[in-house]
């Protein structure tokens, strides 16, 4: 069994490591840098870096910000937000980075999946996917909703659907956040979780909700996500990366130890 990846999420905004709730309300909360190379000494597997207004924003994401902290790390970094094609994405490699992560780009333009898998490799292409849970319709059957623009835009597209095609496409990862659940603390969303890692074959990490660390737990062995993305308890100093993974091991849940 591979170990599961408990893996902090840094949001920037204005080069600001910032966090909201239901992606409301953002206040700044410190430098992304000095963040990454905290997680890095406390044992993250890896990090994950969104650039939360770049798409809404329409242009490209701060590069200098993505090669300052990948000059810190020596982990496993993803980087989204703004990446409008492959020069894009090339630019955040070269900038450091292990992986880009495609959302809303990705959902008007799906060809972006396939033409970086190809030129950069699967292990590559992350499909960052903004849900909201709704009615369930013949459009949207599953009763979850796929939203980009940092949470602004409703698509009309069904996320369970858009994960199979965006596998099919060439996507090596799925990082499936859930708005309802975002910066609540109150869990992650274990339905749609579910929904997905059973959809797909390709690893799912589950991000929003997280707020102790038994809903890691919860969604790692009862929704079968991959990884789990953390953000405010980690934030705020409520937990340590070494008190997630001991509490986790004591469930059985396979995790690795530092680096």
């Amino acid at each position: 069994m591979l170990s599961k990846r408990i893996i902090p999420c840094l949001d920037v905004r204005d080069g600001k490591l910032t966090k909201g709730i239901k992606f409301e309300g953002n206040v700044d909360i410190g430098d992304p840098v000095e963040m990454a190379a905290f997680y890095y000494e406390q044992g993250a597997d890896e990090l994950v870096f969104y650039d939360i207004t770049a798409s809404h924003e329409r242009r490209g994401i701060m590069l200098e910000v993505v090669r300052r902290v990948a000059e810190t790390i020596f982990i496993p970094f993803s980087v989204g937000g703004g990446l409008a094609g492959l020069n894009d994405m090339y630019d955040v490699l070269a900038a450091g980075a292990e992986k880009i992560s495609v959302n809303s780009q990705a959902v008007k333009n799906p060809d972006i999946i396939g033409e970086g898998a190809k030129r950069f490799g699967n292990q590559c292409v992350v499909l960052g996917m903004d849900v909201l849970r709704v009615d369930e319709t013949p459009q949207i059957p599953s009763g979850y909703e796929i939203v980009i623009h940092g949470g602004r835009k409703r698509m009309g597209l069904d996320a369970v659907q858009w994960a199979r095609q965006a596998q099919d496409l060439g996507a090596g990862e799925i990082c499936l956040n859930s708005i309802d659940a975002d910066g609540t603390r109150q869990g992650y969303e274990l339905d749609l979780t579910r929904l997905i890692s059973q959809a797909v074959t390709i690893p799912v990490i589950a991000s929003g909700g997280a707020g102790e660390p038994r809903h890691l737990a919860d969604v790692l062995l009862q929704a079968h996500a991959d990884a789990a993305l953390i953000a405010s308890m980690t934030h705020y100093g409520h937990y340590t990366i070494a008190q997630i993974k001991t509490y986790l091991a004591a469930q059985g849940v396979k995790v690795r130890g530092h680096w």
